[in-house]
C-alpha cells in the first residue's frame, strides 16, 4: 500500500513546482499577455503522459512523444510545438506556443513539464495572429510541429531566427520562449531531486493514487448527483467573421449510466457544420482528452459545498470517467485542414455552458447559469516615435448565478489571468483609460444574480486600428431555473457600434472606445430576490433604480424599501404558478438569429 504521507509529500511538491515555474515565467517574461494578463499555463505529466496537476488545464504531451520517441531524449532537451492539426488536440490557436521538458532520472525520462501561452504574435495576416475574417489557417500565423528548440541544452538558434523573423513583435517573442523554456528546465530539476529523495518506485506509485483519488472522488461525490437517463441540450455561436450572423449550434447529448466503466457519455452529434471563419475547435484528437480535461472543472458545481468544490483538483483522473462520440469530420469540433481556428474559444467557451446546461436539466437547476469570459480587444499603431505597438488585452466578464450564490464580478475563466493594469498601459502605449469599472445592470435578474462585466474606456492620444475577437455580441449569457438572460458584449467608438469582429477598425486621436462586456445569466426568479440585495445592489453601483424595479420589482423610495409596493408590483409582475416561464432564459438576441425555432423547441431538446 502506498504511504499516505507520501502521498501528501508527492502531491504538494507537483503543485509547488507547477506554481514556481508559472513564477517563474510570469517574472522572466517580455509580453504584456504572458507577463501581465498572465495567459499561459504549466503543467506536470507523467512517463505515461497523465497530466498529474490539477490547478489548471494545459496542453498534451503526446504530440512530442510521438514525434520524439521517449527513449531518443536526452538531458537539456526542449521541445516546441504550435501546429493546432499535429497538437493532438492541446493548441487551440496559433498564438498558443508550448514548450516541453522531460524529466530525467538515472538516465531515463520519468515526467515532463511543460508551458504553454498565449503570445502577441506569431506572423498571419493582421497584428496578434488571429484575422477574424480569415478563411484558411495559412492565414493565422507561422505553424510549427513538435520540434527540438533545445538540443541538450543547445539552443536551435535557426528555429530562433524563423519564428522571431515571422513575428510582429520579435524581441517579446524571442523573450517570452527563453522565460519558458528556463522556467521548464527549472522545473524539471526540481521534480528530478522529488525522484533522487524518494525513489522511482515510491513516486511513480504516488502518481497512480493521486490521479486514483481523482478517478474515485468525482465517481462517489459528484457522478452519483446525476440520475441515470440521456439528456440533450444545444448553444450556440452567432458568427463566424465570414458569413453573416447566425446560429452555429454545439449540441451534447449526455448519457449517464452508473454501472458503466465510463458513467459519463458525452455525444457532440447535433454540431454545426465547420465555419468558413475561424471558430473551429480541433477537438476530436486523442480519443477527446484535452476536451475531457477541459470540460470537467463543470462537475465540481455538484460538490455538496462550495468550499468543497474549490478542493477538487482536475487531473488525468477524469479522463477514464468520461466517453466522447465525435461526429465525422467537418463540424466545429472535427474541422478538416486547413480550416482556420484562431477564434475557437467561442466553441470551447460554449462547450461548458452546454454541459452545464445538460446537467442543469439532469440535476432539476443545480448548474450555475451561462457565462462568456473571454474575448480579445485591443488597438494597434504607431507611436509618437514611429514605434509599431500592439496592446491586446483578454477581458473577463461576469459568471452566472448559482443555486447559492449571485455570479462572480469580471472573472477571467482561465485561472490567475487578468486584465492590463491601468498604469502600465497608459505608460506603454498612447491612450489615456479614463474608466475602468463594473458595467451595471450587465448581470442578469435572478434570485441569484449574474456577475458584471467590465465598463472600460480608452481615449486614444493617436490615431490608430481597433481590433476585437468576440462572442456574445447578439446573444446573451442564458439565466436557469427562472432566471434572465445577462447583457452582450458591447463596443462602441465615439457612438458608432462595433461588431464583435473585427480586424482594424480606424480610430482617431481623441475619440473614445466604450468596451462592456458581458454579464452572467441570472438563477432563480429576480421576483424571489430579497429586496434588501437589491437595495444593496442600487447603492453599490451594480442595478441601477430602473433595473430594480423593471427587473425585480422592488420600489425604493431613496435608500428605502417600500415594502407594500413591492409587494404589490411583485405580485402583479410573477408568472402564474402554471406558467412561470422557461427554464432557460436565452435573452432578447435569440429570435433575432433562430430561424424560426422557438423557444419551446429548444428547450425541450
Amino acid at each position: 500500500m502506498t504511504d499516505p504521507i507520501l502521498v501528501e509529500i508527492v502531491e504538494g511538491t507537483l503543485a509547488s513546482v507547477e506554481k514556481e515555474v508559472e513564477t517563474a515565467i510570469a517574472r522572466t517574461a517580455r509580453s504584456p499577455m504572458i507577463r501581465d494578463a498572465h495567459d499561459f499555463r504549466a503543467g506536470i505529466h507523467d512517463r505515461r503522459l497523465r497530466k498529474l496537476t490539477g490547478r489548471s488545464y494545459s496542453a498534451l504531451v503526446q504530440p512530442v512523444v510521438r514525434d520524439f520517441p521517449i527513449e531518443t531524449m536526452r538531458p537539456g532537451d526542449v521541445y516546441f510545438h504550435n501546429d493546432v492539426y499535429l497538437s493532438e488536440g492541446g493548441i487551440g490557436h496559433l498564438p498558443d506556443l508550448c514548450v516541453t521538458v522531460p524529466v530525467f532520472h538515472d538516465g531515463e525520462v520519468v515526467a515532463f513539464v511543460q508551458a504553454f501561452g498565449h503570445h502577441d504574435d506569431i506572423g498571419g495576416a493582421v497584428p496578434g495572429s488571429m484575422p477574424s475574417h480569415a478563411r484558411s489557417v495559412y492565414e493565422e500565423g507561422l505553424m510549427v510541429p513538435p520540434i527540438k528548440l533545445w538540443d541538450q541544452g543547445a539552443p536551435n538558434e535557426a528555429a530562433l531566427r524563423i519564428m522571431t523573423r515571422n513575428s510582429r513583435m520579435p524581441d517579446s517573442l524571442a523573450g517570452d520562449l527563453d522565460a519558458e523554456c528556463s522556467a521548464c528546465l527549472m522545473g524539471a530539476r526540481r521534480l528530478a531531486e522529488l525522484f533522487d529523495r524518494y525513489g522511482r518506485q515510491a513516486v511513480e506509485e504516488c502518481f497512480d493514487a493521486i490521479i486514483g483519488k481523482t478517478t474515485e472522488t468525482f465517481r462517489r461525490e459528484l457522478l452519483s448527483k446525476i440520475p441515470e437517463g440521456t439528456y440533450v441540450w444545444e448553444d450556440y455561436a452567432e458568427h463566424d467573421g465570414v458569413d453573416e450572423p447566425r446560429l452555429h449550434a454545439q449540441r451534447i447529448t449526455l448519457t449517464v449510466d452508473h454501472a458503466a466503466p465510463a458513467p459519463l457519455t458525452i455525444d457532440f452529434t447535433g454540431t454545426s457544420p465547420q465555419a468558413k471563419g475561424p471558430i473551429n475547435h480541433a477537438g476530436d484528437y486523442a480519443d477527446g482528452v484535452f476536451l475531457k480535461k477541459w470540460l470537467a472543472p463543470v462537475l465540481r458545481n455538484l460538490a455538496d459545498t462550495p468550499e468543497r468544490m474549490a478542493e477538487l483538483d482536475v487531473n488525468e483522473g477524469v479522463v477514464p470517467l468520461i466517453e466522447m462520440v465525435f461526429p465525422e469530420k467537418g463540424t466545429l469540433l472535427t474541422p478538416v485542414f486547413p480550416a482556420p481556428t484562431n477564434a475557437r474559444t467561442f466553441v470551447i467557451l460554449r462547450l461548458l455552458g452546454v454541459l452545464a446546461g445538460v446537467l442543469a436539466k439532469a440535476t432539476g437547476g443545480r448548474m450555475p447559469a451561462d457565462q462568456e469570459t473571454i474575448r480579445y480587444t485591443g488597438v494597434y499603431g504607431a507611436d509618437a516615435d514611429g514605434v509599431p505597438y500592439l496592446m491586446r488585452e483578454v477581458l473577463g466578464g461576469g459568471s452566472g448565478g448559482r443555486w447559492y450564490a449571485d455570479g462572480e464580478d469580471t472573472i477571467h475563466i482561465v485561472p490567475d489571468s487578468r486584465n492590463i493594469p491601468v498604469e502600465f498601459a497608459e505608460a506603454r502605449w498612447p491612450f489615456r483609460v479614463e474608466r475602468l469599472g463594473l458595467a451595471c445592470d450587465s448581470g442578469g435578474p435572478g434570485m441569484f444574480r449574474g456577475g458584471l462585466g467590465y465598463d472600460k474606456h480608452i481615449r486614444m492620444l493617436r490615431d490608430a486600428s481597433y481590433m476585437s475577437i468576440a462572442d456574445r455580441s447578439i446573444l446573451s449569457c442564458w439565466g436557469v431555473n427562472g432566471g434572465l438572460a445577462g447583457r452582450p458584449f458591447r463596443v462602441e467608438i465615439n457612438g458608432r457600434e462595433m461588431d464583435g469582429l473585427v480586424d482594424d477598425h480606424p480610430v482617431q486621436a481623441g475619440e473614445v472606445i466604450r468596451i462592456r462586456t458581458t454579464g452572467g445569466g441570472g438563477w432563480g426568479s429576480p421576483y424571489d430576490r430579497d429586496p434588501r440585495a437589491v437595495a444593496a445592489d442600487v447603492r453599490d453601483g451594480k442595478v441601477s433604480i430602473a433595473g430594480a424595479l423593471g427587473d425585480y420589482g422592488v420600489v425604493l423610495d431613496g435608500d428605502r424599501i417600500d415594502e407594500q409596493a413591492t409587494a404589490e408590483l411583485r405580485a402583479r409582475l410573477r408568472p402564474p404558478a402554471d406558467s412561470s416561464g422557461r427554464f432557460f432564459d436565452r435573452g432578447p438576441g435569440y429570435p433575432k438569429l433562430a430561424g424560426g425555432r422557438t423557444f419551446a423547441e429548444v428547450d425541450d431538446l
